[in-house]
Parts: C-alpha cells; structure tokens; sequence
C-alpha cells in the first residue's frame, strides 16, 4: 500500500496519518532506518495523544502491508506487470522489472482510489500541513532503529511537492517512478514504459476491491493486534 491508501480512513487525526507515512518517509530520508512495529507499540499508550497516534499509525503501516501483500490480487498482479515491464526492458536482467511490478500496483491503486474520492487527497495534504515536523522528528526517534535529524524538514517538502496528484497522468507518473528509481539508484525507465500504464492501470481499477478485500483497522477493542514480522 502507498501513502493514500494507508491513511484514507484515518483524516480526522493528524498524527496517526503522520504515523502511517512514518515507514516510507524514512525509505526517502535514511534507508537504513526503520520504524518497526515491536518498537513503536510501547509508545501506542503515550501520555501525549500526538505520540500514541504517531505509534499507533506506524503499527498500522505495517499490518496493513502485511495482509495487503498476501492478498491473490497483488500476487497476481506483481507477477503480471513484473513479466510485462520485463518484456518492455529486454536489456534489463536484474532487480529493476520486478521492483517496479511491485511499486507500480501500490502507487495505481491510490491513483484509484483518489479518482473515486478527489476531495479526500485535498484533505489529506491539509493534514499533513498540520503537523508539527519537529515533534514528528522527534517522536519518531524515539521507535525506529536509528536517528535522523532530516524528518523534519522533509515533511513540508512533502507536503508542497504534493506528487500524489501526479499519478493520475500516466506521464507524470512515469517521472515519479523515474524520481523512485534515481532514489534507489537503479537505470531510469525509458518514455516507452508510459504506453504500458494505461492497461496498468485499468487491472488496479478493476481489481481494486479485491486488493482490499483484507482491509481493517489494527485497533479492536482498545488493543493493538500485530501482524508479519515488523
């Protein structure tokens, strides 16, 4: 799952939107570092309501993923578009196809679902622009594996470039992936890759209730139900 379709449900509180980011802002920021659910689970019961919702919003991250890539939709659809783009990039015998299968069915999948509600990504970047930074900085130093200072002054660069709206336009999204791909230093996609992303596309669209069909909150009952390894 990307960043919509993580916090959608969860836009009346600030911070536990914030917590849903938390794992993929770090991807960008500090690779190496990891909010992990064992660590932030602690910290779900924090005197300060803004840190509970910040653990609480990394535990959800990680169970969502957890169920969301065990569903068949995601399997089947990795595969398809892995063996799609590997025909696309005959040249290329490595990691990158396969990666980008991957990628490519999270990112369509909130290109869907801000299609069927256009008001609610508004909404979630008015959010984000809520948010203190520091405090998001710091709290999250407190539950993840190492320490970055370059949190805060990343979110509001997330929260201006807004590069969500992008993925609505295939060649936009084409540069966004390219953006991905610079950050993992892996070769840029070539222009041609963009005449696959219609019918791309169109598989997510249809197959977005089935990609969501394990869909639910981690909070049951005032408890925190955890799930995969993280």
């Amino acid at each position: 799952m990307n960043y919509f379709a993580h916090a959608r449900h969860y836009l009346h509180d600030p911070y536990f939107v914030a917590g849903t980011a938390v794992p993929d802002w770090l991807s960008v920021v500090n690779r190496r570092m990891r909010a992990r659910s064992r660590l932030a689970v602690p910290h779900t019961s924090d005197d300060d309501p803004r840190v509970a919702s910040i653990a609480r919003g990394i535990v959800q991250h990680h169970h969502d993923d957890a169920w969301f890539h065990q569903t068949r939709a995601f399997a089947e659809l990795n595969l398809y578009f892995t063996k799609e783009i590997r025909a696309l990039l005959p040249d290329d015998h490595g990691f990158r196809p396969s990666f980008l299968g991957h990628i490519l069915v999270e990112l369509l999948l909130d290109a869907a679902l801000i299609e069927e509600n256009p008001q609610a990504l508004d909404d979630y970047y008015s959010v984000v622009e809520m948010l203190d930074p520091y405090l998001v900085n710091r709290t999250v130093n407190r539950m993840a594996t190492q320490q970055t200072g370059m949190l805060a002054f990343f979110i509001p660069r997330f929260s201006a470039e807004r590069f969500l709206y992008d993925y609505a336009e295939d060649g936009k999204l084409l540069f966004r992936l390219n953006n991905v791909m610079r950050r993992v230093r892996l070769p840029a996609l070539p222009e041609t890759l963009a005449e696959f992303l219609p019918e791309a596309r169109r598989l997510v669209q249809e197959r977005s209730a089935e990609l969501l069909a394990g869909e639910q909150s981690v909070l049951r009952n005032g408890s925190i139900r955890r799930s995969g390894s993280e």
